[in-house]
């Protein structure tokens, strides 16, 4: 029996489509390459093409496979992602401009693949908008929020353990120390990196969609207690050492509370797996009334 052949790709097509983008989207690029290296909260904008890269090569013979079949639609997408650059280029809005060039990979693979093709593709090209920083307007309105929430967890936990605490809106007022919860000990750098992996981690390791959805959906609720313990900790740490609040102790600590919230994300998705098991036991060896 003869194999079937895979299906011929629109190498020169793509080609072009490539090299214009990259011509085009060049300066937006490097700047966006070095918000990567000096802005902590977009630290994980590095992983994020990679992790997309290698999830296309993962499915790259399924891909080969499938009969490009051009979508015209395609092209008003990639039009208007042009005219977004356009916009945010005249009013130096950085992230509509950043976020137009994932949307003219969008346009182009459905353009030169088909719709078929762009299914196919859909998780990979959701998953670049996560390199894009969020807009300046929208990332004030959800950094205070969470600034005060984490400082109410510190001031309830600091209670609990007996700690002398006086909160003045994010401003904790300590026996030996005053801490000030700003912009980045919101808690929006590990929302953000935690709410990346989960996607990631859902895709290669879970296969039912609704508990993937669950998984992203408690990222929220698992960052803020974590960056709340954080702040509690910093708290702790003042009684014992004023110094201990900043420098390289405090950077650790986030690091440490971070990998304490990625351990309990895997440790709910385990246990939801092993509840849906059961019930799914359960139902399966019920006996018909």
């Amino acid at each position: 029996m003869t194999p079937a052949r895979k299906a011929q790709l629109p190498w020169v097509q793509i080609a072009w489509f490539g090299a214009l983008a990259l011509v085009a989207y060049a300066p937006v690029l490097a700047r966006l390459v070095r918000q990567w290296s000096s802005d902590d909260d977009m630290s994980h904008g590095f992983f994020v093409p990679l992790v997309a890269g290698f999830i296309v090569w993962q499915r790259r013979e399924e891909l080969l496979a499938i009969k490009p079949r051009p979508n015209w639609w395609g092209l008003a997408v990639v039009l208007y992602g042009a005219f977004q650059l356009l916009m945010a280029t005249l009013g130096a809005e950085l992230s509509l401009a950043r976020s137009a060039f994932v949307i003219t990979l969008i346009g182009s693979v459905w353009l030169l693949g088909g719709t078929l093709m762009l299914r196919k593709l859909a998780f990979p090209l959701f998953l670049l908008f996560f390199m894009v920083p969020i807009p300046a307007v929208i990332y004030s309105r959800i950094t205070f929020p969470l600034q005060l929430l984490a400082s109410r967890l510190a001031d309830d936990a600091l209670t609990v353990l007996s700690i002398p605490v006086l909160r003045e809106g994010n401003i904790l007022e300590l026996p030996n120390q005053r801490l000030s919860v700003v912009e980045a000990c919101s808690g929006i750098r590990s929302l953000l990196s935690l709410t990346f992996l989960s996607l990631v981690y859902g895709y290669f390791f879970e296969r039912r969609v609704w508990l993937r959805v669950v998984l992203f959906l408690s990222t929220v609720p698992i960052a803020i207690v974590a960056n709340g313990s954080r702040v509690t900790l910093t708290g702790v740490l003042t009684q014992i050492n004023p110094d201990l609040a900043e420098g390289f102790f405090h950077s650790a600590s986030g690091w440490v509370i971070f990998m304490v919230a990625l351990a309990i994300m895997v440790a709910f998705h385990r246990l939801m797996g092993m509840a849906d098991d059961f019930v799914s036991r359960r139902r399966a060896h019920a006996v018909p009334q």
